[in-house]
């Protein structure tokens, strides 16, 4: 008797949507945010997107390709970026949402630390044109204080992407007295230039624009006392990658 159940239908949790987004990848961009991620970064600036029942949408891929479908022509010399939170936790919705907006001739990018590559996880990368990478520190001990993670799965990730080919930009949360070490910046840079497929480093200086966030949740901010890094660490830290041959934003 063959099984007569209704297959189920594939949900996202989503957090927000942004319709003109400028710094998730190249030109104008439709970006997703999904919902839940088991980092515990120090420095998280959207705390509310940890906790993956705390979704403000619930849509099928369809729903939400049709809410990007009606402002395309702002992102022809754009596309499409799936960030979070961790996209790569709901890696089922992702394939489909991703696979439909390629059909329609759509850029597509998704933001992630990296720290997944299930088969379900691959799947999805067939449908990704640009990985921005989050490789949040090379010192293993220095990781796992400052995300809650590992860091192993996060490089093996990364060879499998240099593997694949699919290009990569990779993005340095510059944080002082963390990950602002020369040696660290140095060690960093290093894994990065042997990947060969990373066509750009982002430089993201640390700040404190998520204070608030924590504060609504009843959260203590960790970082609250951690000053901003100065115009000359930031150069310093851009002069590190320049040095490998990397082009640096």
């Amino acid at each position: 008797m063959k099984n007569s159940e209704t297959p189920k239908k594939v949900i996202g949790k989503i957090h927000s949507i942004e319709s003109f987004g400028t710094v998730d990848g190249p030109g104008i961009r439709f970006v997703l945010f999904m919902q839940g991620c088991e980092f515990r970064c120090l420095y998280c600036h959207n705390p509310d997107t940890q906790n993956l029942d705390g979704a403000a949408y619930e849509l099928t891929p369809e729903e939400a390709f049709s809410r990007m479908k009606k402002y395309k022509n702002f992102y022809k010399d754009g596309g499409v970026t799936v960030s979070g939170g961790e996209p790569l936790l709901q890696p089922t919705f992702l394939r489909e949402f991703l696979k439909l907006c390629r059909k329609a001739g759509m850029h597509t990018a998704i933001d992630t630390a990296g720290a997944y590559l299930s088969e379900g996880v691959k799947a999805v990368l067939e449908e990704t044109d640009l990985v921005l990478l989050d490789i949040k520190c090379i010192d293993s001990d220095i990781h796992q204080s400052l995300t809650g993670k590992p860091l192993e799965p996060t490089l093996v990730f990364a060879e499998y992407l240099a593997q694949k080919g699919i290009p990569v930009w990779i993005r340095y949360v510059l944080v002082p007295g963390l990950t602002d070490r020369e040696d660290l910046i140095e060690k960093h840079a290093d894994f990065i230039a042997g990947l060969q497929n990373v066509e750009l480093v982002e430089i993201l200086p640390f700040h404190k624009l998520g204070t608030a966030k924590y504060e609504k949740l009843g959260r203590k901010y960790p970082l609250k006392d951690t000053p901003t890094p100065s115009p000359e660490q930031v150069q310093r830290a851009k002069e590190i990658y320049l040095s490998r041959g990397l082009k640096v934003k």
